[in-house]
């Protein structure tokens, strides 16, 4: 793989705590992976392919840590709603409309677009029930060159007819895509997704749990969104403790790379159980506030040392930008300052920037920063529309585009050290 350089301002975190920024700086790509920024290029680089972006941000690519493809195409409606009426009135009847493969074709290429053009990286994503629409989606996403999780969703109760296999069924469909995606992908992974433990019996969620422990699969589900949700499993399991433990004893919290979205109102034995498995939390601000699920102390939980990042939510989300997302984290967290905690600070623009980046990027390994040995995923961003202010740092230009411009285009994109075609 090619050596090169890519020039501009250079925006990332090491760490939560700060934002590291380079003007003018060089960032070296050497076999897919970071080689470091320099201010200069060293000698040991001179000669190699410089891509020089002239007065444009560079920032890592950013990550989302949940949403769902099949909702994309009702984004924005339904925002008056809670949850669970949410999903029997919109959600439910979308999915399963992904019965039709060629409805599937035009939907998910929609997504996917938007998805490959936005400043986005790499994902976790919702499919269906549907295997024949899960493949269209997956084909399409390895086309893309974005690096992706998708999940088959499961669901053998408390769903509609069209939406619910049976348990059996949920568990063969299951077991034979993990094993087909084994050689069918590169940047495409599956991932075993349990749509929520009301949707799943203990029986499927402990055979799927044994799939991804067989297979090596990471999981992905939903987790205390909403309080009416919480009780509701708490009626279906009255033997176990938490919300939680219901994953945990089926083999779904922790025992491979798991992400939960939301945990808005985990218990501090929840918050301890999470930390010590190390579950990934897709905090997703936009649809906790649509949904009016509440407000996720998640100021706590990166002080905690959880390990924490951000997911749009599409279509509880009513947008695919994780720029919007980073501050729809800040302006959550000061409402949580100002109505549950006033000694918690705010979110900053470096939490914001680090969960987007680096926090969720664990997921995949050493990704979300420019440090050395990081996989080199790198958006510019052009900002010139609202750069009208000349004395701005570029940060102060960053956090600008994160406010006044978050639907931004990626003016260059690359992941794992390959140019994506836009």
């Amino acid at each position: 793989m090619d050596t090169f350089a890519v020039k501009g301002h250079v925006i990332y975190t090491k760490t939560k705590d700060e934002v590291t920024v380079t003007e003018n700086a060089y960032i070296v790509c050497e076999n897919g992976k970071a080689a470091g920024v320099f201010p200069s290029l060293p000698e040991r680089f001179r000669g190699i392919e410089i891509r020089d972006f002239g007065d444009k941000l560079i920032i890592p690519g950013l990550i989302d840590m949940h949403l769902h493809a099949p909702q994309y195409a009702f984004r924005g409606l339904g925002m008056d709603m809670e949850l669970i009426p949410w999903l029997n009135t919109y959600a439910f009847k979308e999915e399963a409309k992904y019965a039709d493969t060629g409805y599937a074709q035009k939907k998910y290429r929609a997504f996917c677009d938007e998805l490959k053009t936005g400043a986005t990286t790499r994902a976790a994503i919702f499919a269906t029930i549907h295997m024949p629409a899960t493949y269209i989606l997956m084909d399409m996403l390895e086309a893309s060159g974005l690096v992706t999780y998708v999940g088959k969703v499961n669901m053998d109760r408390n769903a509609p007819d069209d939406l619910r296999e049976t348990t059996h069924e949920s568990y063969e469909s299951t077991l034979a895509w993990v094993k087909d995606c084994a050689s069918r992908y590169v940047n495409t992974k599956p991932i075993i997704t349990p749509r929520f433990v009301p949707s799943c019996t203990g029986e499927l969620m402990r055979s799927i749990g044994g799939i991804a422990e067989q297979y090596g699969v990471p999981v992905q589900s939903h987790l205390s969104e909403n309080a009416g949700e919480i009780a509701w499993v708490k009626e279906l399991h009255p033997e176990i403790a938490s919300y939680s433990r219901v994953y945990f004893e089926c083999g779904l919290f922790g025992h491979v790379p798991t992400v939960m979205a939301h945990c808005i109102h985990l218990s501090e034995e929840e918050m301890e159980l999470a930390q010590q498995r190390g579950v990934y939390i897709a905090h997703c601000p936009q649809s906790n506030t649509n949904l009016a699920s509440g407000i996720a102390p998640v100021r706590e939980m990166l002080q905690r040392g959880m390990r924490v990042g951000l997911g749009t939510d599409v279509a509880g989300g009513f947008s695919a930008s994780v720029l919007r997302a980073m501050g729809d984290a800040i302006q959550a967290s000061k409402l949580y300052t100002a109505l549950a905690d006033r000694s918690r600070p705010p979110v900053t623009l470096s939490e914001a920037l680090y969960m987007a980046t680096k926090g969720g990027g664990g997921f995949w390994g050493k990704t979300g920063s420019f440090e050395p040995g990081y996989e080199f995923d790198a958006v510019v961003l052009d900002d010139s529309d609202i750069n009208d202010a000349a004395e701005l740092t570029p940060l102060q230009r960053f956090e600008r585009v994160v406010y006044l411009s978050p639907e931004i285009r990626a003016d260059a994109k690359f992941v794992k050290g390959v140019r994506i075609k836009l």
